[in-house]
């Protein structure tokens, strides 16, 4: 006696759910990210070919414009409003003078002793106010601070 063959069942898997899952998870991660808010002064800076890497947490970043001017921001918007006040809520930097800089520098220090010290010039800014910044620095007792700069490649030999 023959054998019967049963036939084969076809399965049909239904795409929908998934579809809902995937775009749920694209609308949660675009509600929930938070973007960089966008920097207050522009600054086109030095190329370099240091590849360290710049600390996230507890930072003072201090940045000179080409013209000369001289921002401060600091990455706790609680210090922020610490030290300048409810104009600078919702602000990544507050516009300051050279001569200023010292006392927020150690009031600063005084709010959190972990800060560390990043510096923004402008490639094209006077190289006076950058000295006099680091002079002021000296005087803090901040003889550790990085200078932010465009990476650039080094250019591979020619064989």
């Amino acid at each position: 006696m023959p054998k019967i063959k049963k036939g084969r069942v076809n399965i049909k898997i239904d795409m929908t759910p998934m579809v809902d899952v995937a775009f749920l998870l694209l609308t949660f991660f675009m509600l929930a990210t938070q973007f960089r808010p966008p920097e207050e002064v522009e600054v086109i800076l030095p190329d370099s070919n240091s590849q360290s890497k710049l600390p996230e947490t507890n930072v003072m970043t201090i940045t000179v414009e080409k013209k000369g001017r001289i921002f401060i921001g600091f990455d706790s918007q609680r210090l922020m409003t610490q030290l300048f006040g409810e104009a600078a809520i919702g602000k990544v930097s507050v516009e300051t003078r050279l001569e200023l800089l010292p006392d927020i520098i150690t009031q600063a220090r005084i709010s959190n002793a972990k800060l560390q010290t990043i510096i923004k010039s402008d490639a094209d800014a006077e190289y006076g106010v950058v000295n006099d910044l680091m002079q002021i620095l000296q005087e803090k007792a901040i003889s550790k601070f990085a200078m932010v700069t465009n990476l650039e490649m080094p250019k591979s030999k020619k064989q």
